[in-house]
C-alpha cells in the first residue's frame, strides 16, 4: 500500500471513530468527506442548536504535538470557504460551528478523543 492510500485508511478510521463519538453525544452525521472542488470537510453534522463542521485529526502516538494542533489557519479558512459553499446550498436556519476533533491513539486502542467546540470562528 502506498503512504498517500495508507495515510487515507488512517483518515477514515479516524473519522469513523469520530462519527461515532459524536453520535453518541447526540449528534446526526449528514455528510462525510464533503468536497468543494480540492477542499473537503471531514464531518457536516448538526444537533438541536448548531450545523456543525468538523475537522479531524489523529496521532498514532502522544510522543509528537497534538493532533488539534495541526489545523492551522490555512486550513481553517479552507474549512470556512467549503462550510460557505455548502451553507449557500443547505437549507438550514442552524447557526453554523467549527468543532475539532482530536484522537490520540497507541497504535491499536484509541486512548484520547478531544472535543473542541468553537474551535475556530470565520476571519473577517
Amino acid at each position: 500500500m502506498s503512504n498517500k492510500s495508507e495515510n487515507r485508511s488512517k483518515g477514515i478510521q479516524g473519522e469513523d471513530e469520530a462519527a461515532k463519538y459524536l453520535q453518541k453525544k447526540g449528534y446526526k452525521i449528514l455528510f462525510r468527506n464533503y468536497c468543494v472542488g480540492k477542499l473537503e470537510i471531514d464531518l457536516i453534522c448538526r444537533n438541536e442548536k448548531h450545523i456543525v463542521f468538523v475537522e479531524v485529526k489523529k496521532r498514532h502516538s502522544k510522543a509528537y504535538a497534538p493532533p488539534w494542533e495541526a489545523v492551522n489557519k490555512k486550513k481553517q479558512k479552507n474549512i470556512m470557504l467549503a462550510a460557505h459553499v455548502y451553507l449557500k446550498k443547505a437549507d438550514t436556519l442552524l447557526e453554523p460551528r467549527f468543532d475539532i476533533v482530536s484522537i490520540i491513539e497507541d497504535g491499536q486502542n484509541v486512548l484520547q478523543i478531544d472535543h473542541f467546540e468553537d474551535a475556530f470562528w470565520p476571519m473577517a
